[in-house]
């Protein structure tokens, strides 16, 4: 499996964190690893790197309950980030819901949301991510 330079992970859930940042050391997926732990936070270090010399984290996995700001209410202020470096950012929203009305909605984002990924994130899950980058 290939390896990304860094993707990020924005969830309020330190065990999902956890299990997942291990994944993702186990599989070699990425180099960074940057964690968030609210879309507010989330979109605030995002803005602060897009305004650096710093890459924007190539792969963004999203969960959609979260408190202060949820993952809706972030993808709808990050599509307002004014930088070419964020087309090339893939966003992946990761939740528990298996909720008919979430996987219509992402539909509403098609141009900035990849795909849903149920949680947990598997080892497949992220060989899947890996495989959409490099086509």
């Amino acid at each position: 499996m290939g390896k990304i330079e860094s993707c990020c992970i924005i969830d309020d859930d330190p065990i999902f964190i956890y299990g997942t940042k291990r994944i993702m050391k186990e599989t070699e997926f990425c180099e960074t690893i940057i964690v968030y732990n609210n879309g507010q936070e989330a979109l605030d270090g995002l803005l602060e790197i897009s305004q650096s010399a710093t890459k924007i984290p190539q792969v963004i996995f999203l969960d959609l309950n979260m408190p202060i700001m949820s993952g809706w209410e972030f993808l709808d202020e990050f599509i307002k980030i004014p930088n070419s470096n964020l087309e090339k950012t893939i966003v992946y929203i990761i939740s528990s819901s298996v909720d008919p009305r979430d996987l219509e909605k992402v539909k509403d984002y098609k141009q900035r949301v990849n795909n849903y990924i149920l949680k947990p994130i598997t080892p497949n899950d992220l060989e899947s991510v890996l495989g959409a980058l490099t086509m």
